[in-house]
């Protein structure tokens, strides 16, 4: 493949730069301008003809600006580096906006993970890599072009191995929903052939209705048990509080909270307050600023950048999404 050039928008350089520093690649340079009638220009200052350029951004609301303007900024800016001749442009999205909505459940409902989709084709994206999407069967069905689905397990297994390599009780690796039930099954056998003894699953009924949360009721055992709560996200921190409390309700000794991505929206530090939570573990997929003490960032930079080493050397990277 041609030269690599890496990419990232002001906001997201911090992260960006901890992938190039694994990549050992420095982060190339452009320009952001914003103009007074709210409009905006955003354009590489590097040459990036013939490259292989990969733009490393995640997709959130912050206190500076909206999940729509990052958008917006993202897409234009694939199409400023197509016009100016890259050989392949690859967007890497630790965290991919409007994941959740993958699906009509109501009607006439849209469908923002397709429309996303098509937008980022529509600019020139020939790859889309992110980190555990809310769905992954959704997320490459809404693509065209090719997909790296990366997964976070990996760093929350390691994470796990540390907390529970003397533990003697009982563990249990416990889903807040129906919907994450195959994602603790496959964390449960792989810590269970780590920790070289048995390690069960429970999860908890859940039900949603806009923003109404229903359900509550634990499927399997807990009492006495250290329970690793298991999730791809931490938004309001409702579904966790939901699914801590049913599981200090039904015996559990020990809650620990592991998530790919940490948004911590609205009341989401109030929320998880009221939880006896040992300890919160999340990528840093997310900027986390002034996290509580018993919070834990797990760094998912080196992972990404060993997935752009190896689609730029032409794999193999298959193996990184299993």
């Amino acid at each position: 493949m041609s030269r690599l050039k890496l990419f990232s928008l002001d906001t997201g350089a911090d992260f960006a730069g901890r992938v190039a520093a694994a990549l050992g690649e420095p982060l190339a340079r452009h320009e952001e301008r914003c103009f007074a009638d709210g409009e905006h220009k955003v354009r590489p200052l590097d040459d990036v003809e013939g490259a292989d350029v990969f733009l490393v951004q995640s997709l959130y609301r912050d206190r500076c600006s909206s999940v729509d303007e990052k958008l917006l900024r993202c897409l234009f800016f694939i199409g400023a580096l197509r016009d100016a001749g890259a050989a392949r442009i690859t967007a890497v999205i630790p965290y991919l906006c409007y994941g959740r909505k993958d699906r009509r459940t109501k009607l006439r409902d849209p469908l923002p993970t397709r429309y996303l989709a098509s937008l980022f084709e529509a600019m020139g994206t020939q790859v889309v890599v992110t980190l555990d999407a809310h769905n992954q069967a959704a997320f490459e069905n809404a693509f065209r072009c090719r997909t790296l689905h990366l997964l976070a397990e990996p760093l929350l297994l390691e994470f796990a191995i540390r907390r529970l390599a003397s533990e003697q009780r009982s563990v249990v690796v416990l889903s807040p929903d129906e919907g994450g039930i195959k994602r603790v099954e496959k964390l449960r056998q792989a810590l269970s052939e780590r920790l070289g003894r048995p390690v069960t699953t429970a999860f908890v009924e859940k039900h949603r209705d806009g923003e109404r949360l229903t359900g509550g009721t634990l499927v399997g055992e807990v009492r006495g048990a250290v329970v690793l709560i298991v999730d791809d996200l931490i938004a309001s921190g409702t579904t966790l509080y939901r699914a801590g409390e049913a599981a200090q309700k039904a015996g559990a000794q020990s809650l620990l909270a592991l998530a790919s991505h940490g948004q911590f929206s609205a009341d989401a530090y109030t929320n998880l307050a009221h939880l006896p939570l040992e300890v919160v573990a999340i990528t840093n997929s997310l900027p986390q600023l002034d996290l509580p003490e018993h919070f834990q960032l797990l760094d998912c930079a080196p992972l990404l950048a060993e997935a752009i080493r190896r689609l730029h050397d032409s794999g193999p990277v298959s193996e990184l999404t299993l």
